[in-house]
């Protein structure tokens, strides 16, 4: 990872994010782990990803799924090579799975908040939060970009 040349040291894969909103100083210089949920080590995940031939996880973690309705449910959310999955982490149950292709545009608040919305033209949209927002965006730029050769959209909007 290349730093830019200026006084905020932010990296190349920041700059998305620099300039447009207020940013909190713990998510400019964070180190990413990517998998927080230990995959290897909860079969239940691995079961799921197996059966659905992804081959490496690049971001596990638990976040806020928020219902057409309002309401909050946790899920685990995984970013592979080729999708987007979120289970329950009570029942173990994948509740939705979504190609990184099918994905149109990533869609993060203006505020210093938690919340982003990923962009599902086919389906329904998912809006989320999560402490590490930053590093979700960042890697499902990459995966979609290693996968489909297609640089997914950015957007910064209060409105979803």
């Amino acid at each position: 990872m290349r730093l830019r040349p200026s006084d905020s040291n932010v990296t190349e894969d920041q700059e998305p994010f620099m300039g447009v909103k207020v940013r909190r100083k713990a998510s400019r210089r964070h180190e990413y782990k990517g998998d927080y949920m230990d995959i290897p080590s909860r079969p239940y995940l691995m079961k799921i990803l197996q059966k659905q031939g992804d081959k490496q996880v690049f971001f596990a973690d638990k976040v806020l799924k928020f219902t057409s309705t309002g309401k909050m449910k946790r899920r685990i959310l995984m970013v592979t090579d080729f999708a987007v999955y979120l289970v329950d982490p009570d029942t173990g149950t994948l509740k939705r799975r979504i190609a990184l292709a099918a994905v149109d545009r990533i869609c993060l608040s203006e505020l210093s908040d938690n919340f982003f919305a990923i962009i599902v033209p086919t389906e329904y949209d998912l809006l989320m939060a999560s402490t590490r927002k930053t590093e979700i965006v960042t890697v499902l730029v990459d995966a979609t970009k290693n996968a489909s050769e297609y640089e997914l959209e950015v957007d910064f909007s209060n409105r979803y």
